[in-house]
């Protein structure tokens, strides 16, 4: 029984990679749904659709756990996924509030996101329950996630880009970051860069596959430690340019299945023979 991630794109990766490295026993089963990318701009509406029909496919194929790898579909339906399917373990991704207000020196705090995930009840109660005392910097990071499906992580327009969401941020003095999009850690390197070595940059991925694996120990149905777990990959977009990304961001060389949305099913693609 595998464990389920998906994302509407790449940025899931970031939380795949984690959950890999620290459970290198679990088997994976990734979709990526870049028939849709990026959430961001779409109605709470069409982002829980899109997330049902995804969660039914790995529930047909007998995940045992699903990790909801994006912040836009865990502020959109989280809440209703948990409640359409009530017997399933559902995690998602919380914008890292707290730890970022408990190590913030400055009491300013950045946080970096779609418009989708501040519009949010998730992020709004987060906020609420944990930033009193702290002053938030909302950025919206627009394109930011479409730079990285692109591939673009290091060159000139990802430079320019993030110099332009940080340059609001850094000026109001926060010496904390969050990443609230799993996009964004893969220009993590070239954002502690820009804001410099007296600003935290908080990446949340390692602290839910901490928390995964807690839950998976705590239900009993972690897979032997002696295991090494295996890892399918499925996109709703063109299979062979996720491969090329699988490569440039997670470094893995592995085939991808192609998915088809029929109305609000999701299957497999039917192949073309030549």
């Amino acid at each position: 029984m595998a464990i389920g991630v998906f994302d509407s794109g790449v940025g899931g990766l970031s939380v795949w990679r984690e959950i890999v490295r620290q459970l290198p026993h679990e088997d994976t089963l990734y979709v990526a749904d870049q028939a849709h990318v990026p959430y961001g701009p779409r109605s709470a509406d069409e982002i829980r659709s899109f997330c049902h029909g995804i969660a039914e496919f790995l529930i047909e194929r007998a995940c045992k756990a699903i990790v909801v790898a994006c912040n836009t579909a865990s502020a959109a339906a989280l809440k209703s996924l948990r409640e359409r399917f009530p017997g399933m373990l559902i995690l998602g991704m919380e914008p890292a509030v707290k730890p970022a207000v408990a190590i913030t020196r400055s009491k300013v705090v950045g946080i970096l996101a779609t418009p989708a995930t501040f519009q949010g009840r998730l992020f709004q109660a987060t906020a609420g329950r944990y930033a009193s005392g702290v002053t938030l910097v909302n950025q919206v990071c627009d394109g930011l996630a479409e730079l990285v499906e692109s591939g673009q992580l290091h060159g000139p327009e990802a430079q320019r880009m993030l110099r332009g969401f940080l340059a609001p941020v850094l000026e109001a003095g926060a010496d904390t970051i969050v990443l609230a999009c799993t996009h964004y850690p893969f220009v993590i390197s070239t954002i502690r860069h820009i804001a410099g070595p007296r600003v935290n940059v908080i990446d949340p991925a390692p602290a839910i596959a901490r928390h995964l694996g807690d839950v998976l120990d705590a239900r009993g149905i972690s897979a032997y430690r002696d295991s090494v777990g295996t890892h399918r990959f499925h996109t709703t977009g063109d299979a062979r340019a996720f491969e090329s990304l699988l490569v440039n961001l997670v470094q893995v060389a592995s085939p991808v299945s192609a998915l088809q949305w029929y109305g609000r099913h999701l299957a497999h693609k039917p192949r073309v023979i030549a």
